[in-house]
C-alpha cells in the first residue's frame, strides 16, 4: 500500500527535465529558477542531485555546462555512467528555454500537492493515536500546514555542503548591503549597533522593574519597524489594553503628552498633531491582541495567519499560560511552566522566521542591593529563560530610585546576554512625557 501511493504521488518528470535543460542550455535563467525551486522541489532523485550541483556551482560563480556540471556531480558523488548522456539528453527534450518558468510552476505546484499528501498522512497518524488531544492536534496540523505554506517545510538532516551554500548566500546578500544591518532596525541606533538589529528567528527578551519602561521602547520598536519595513507587526498584550496601547503610540509618535492624551485637554496645536500621527500610525499594518488568557499556541496561530508577518511584541512573559491548559493547574511547578514558555517562544521565532520581542518582569532581588542594575539572575521564574534568549536586555533608570541622580531622563539598556556580539551598556535619552525613548543625540524641538 505504501510503495502503491509512493507511485502515485504528484509530479511531472516533462517538467524537470524541461527545467534541467533550460539551465544547461542558457545559465541566465539559473538565477530566476532558484529563486523559486529547492532541491527538494525535484521527484526523481537524478533530477534532484543535478538540479542540487548546478545550484552550488551558481552560488559560488562557476561555469554551468554539462562537462562542468558532470565533473562537480562525480566529486560529490552524485555521478554513474549513464549520467553524462542524461545531462545532453535534457537539453534535447528542452523545447525552449523561454517557457522555463512555466515548467518551473509545474513543479513547485506538484511539490506542494506532495507536501499536503504527506502531512496528510502525518496528521492522520497522530489524530488516532488514542493518547492524543485535539488542541495539540490542531496547532501540529496548522504548523505543517503554515510550513508549507511559506516554504520550509521540514527537511530532517541536511549534509553540510547545502548548509554551506545557504551561508554563502546569506554572505554574499549581507556584501551587497554593505555596512547595513542584517536585521530590522529599533529605531535605535547605538542599540541596533550592539545587537545587530532585531534579526530573524531571534528571541529578544526585554526585562526590568515595573515603571523603568519596557511596554514603551517595546512599542517605539514595533512602530519603527512597522514604518521603515513595511511589514506587518503583531503585539501581544496580556496587561494593557489596546487602546491604552494606541494612546502610548499616539503620545510617543506625535510629540503630544501623554496626561493631555489621557484627560483630552488639547490645544488646537495638539489636535494637528494627533491628526498627523493617527495618519501615520494607521498607515501601517500592526495589529494588536489584548487578550490575557493567551498560551504561546495561541499567539503561534494567530501569526501564522498573518501575511508578510516582521515581528513579534509580547508584554509579557510571567503573565502568560501554559499551553493547552488556559486556566493553569493547581499547584503546577511556575518556575517549570516560565521555562516551558520561553522555549516554546524560542521555537515560534525559529517557526515564523521573525524577530520575536518578549518583555519581562524582573524579581525584587535588586532592591536589596546597592547597586540596583539589573543581572541576569533577577529573572523572575527564570527557569531557562537567559539560556534560551538570543538577547538579553535589562532596562534602568538611576532616577527611578534617585531624584538627585546625575542623569535624569537617561536610561540604561544593558546588554546582559548577546549572541550576536558582546554584552555592554547602551545609553538612551527617556522622554517620560512622550512615554518614549530616543538616542542620546536626538532633540526634540517644539513646533
Amino acid at each position: 500500500m505504501d510503495e502503491l501511493f509512493v507511485k502515485q504521488m504528484p509530479h511531472s518528470t516533462e517538467a524537470e527535465q524541461a527545467v534541467l535543460g533550460a539551465m544547461l542550455m542558457d545559465s541566465k535563467c539559473i538565477a530566476d529558477v532558484i529563486t523559486v525551486l529547492s532541491a527538494d522541489d525535484f521527484y526523481v532523485d537524478i533530477n534532484k542531485h543535478i538540479y542540487e550541483t548546478i545550484y552550488s556551482m551558481f552560488n559560488y560563480s562557476k561555469t554551468v555546462d554539462p562537462v562542468m556540471v558532470l565533473n562537480s556531480m562525480v566529486s560529490m558523488g552524485y555521478a554513474n555512467e549513464q549520467t553524462y548522456d542524461y545531462l545532453y539528453h535534457l537539453m534535447e527534450l528542452t523545447p525552449t528555454v523561454a517557457n522555463v518558468m512555466e515548467y518551473v510552476g509545474i513543479i513547485k505546484d506538484r511539490s506542494i500537492l506532495r507536501q499536503i499528501a504527506e502531512v496528510g498522512n502525518e496528521i492522520s497518524a497522530i489524530a488516532k493515536d488514542p493518547s492524543s488531544e485535539a488542541p495539540r492536534v490542531l496547532d501540529i496540523a496548522e504548523q505543517k500546514i503554515f510550513s508549507i505554506r511559506q516554504g520550509r517545510s521540514a527537511k530532517g538532516l541536511e549534509p553540510i555542503s547545502r548548509v554551506l551554500v545557504e551561508v554563502y548566500t546569506h554572505l554574499s546578500e549581507a556584501a551587497k548591503n554593505g555596512s547595513k544591518l542584517p536585521g530590522l532596525s529599533s529605531g535605535l541606533t547605538d542599540l541596533d549597533n550592539a545587537i545587530m538589529g532585531l534579526n530573524k528567528s531571534d528571541l529578544i527578551i526585554i526585562a526590568s522593574r515595573p515603571g523603568m519602561g519596557k511596554t514603551s521602547i517595546a512599542l517605539n520598536m514595533a512602530l519603527h519597524v512597522a514604518k521603515t519595513s513595511s511589514k506587518a507587526v503583531v503585539m501581544f498584550s496580556l496587561e494593557m489594553s489596546k487602546e491604552q496601547l494606541c494612546l502610548r503610540l499616539l503620545s510617543s509618535e506625535s510629540f503630544v503628552d501623554f496626561r493631555k492624551l489621557q484627560t483630552g485637554a488639547l490645544s488646537d496645536d495638539d489636535w494637528r498633531k494627533v491628526a498627523n500621527a493617527s495618519a501615520t500610525i494607521g498607515a501601517t499594518d500592526i495589529h494588536f491582541d489584548d487578550n490575557p488568557m493567551l498560551s504561546v499556541a495561541d499567539m503561534n496561530a494567530a501569526c501564522r495567519r498573518i501575511k508578510d508577518l516582521g515581528l513579534v511584541v509580547i508584554d509579557y512573559l510571567q503573565l502568560m499560560q501554559s499551553a493547552g491548559s488556559p486556566g493553569g493547574h493547581a499547584g503546577e511547578n511556575r518556575t517549570q511552566v516560565v521555562s516551558d514558555i520561553s522555549r516554546m517562544l524560542k521555537i515560534m521565532a525559529k517557526d515564523l522566521n521573525v524577530p520575536v520581542i518578549c518583555l519581562a518582569q524582573l524579581s525584587r532581588a535588586n532592591e536589596s542591593r546597592t547597586n540596583k542594575r539589573p543581572m541576569l539572575s533577577d529573572l523572575r521564574e527564570s527557569g531557562s529563560i537567559e539560556q534560551d534568549a538570543d538577547i538579553v536586555i535589562g532596562l534602568y533608570r538611576d532616577d527611578y530610585y534617585n531624584q538627585e541622580t546625575e542623569t535624569p531622563n537617561i536610561a540604561e539598556c544593558i546588554i546582559l546576554k548577546n549572541r550576536r556580539g558582546e554584552t555592554r551598556t547602551v545609553n538612551l535619552r527617556w522622554l517620560p512625557e512622550f512615554t518614549s525613548f530616543s538616542t542620546l543625540d536626538t532633540v526634540h524641538e517644539e513646533g
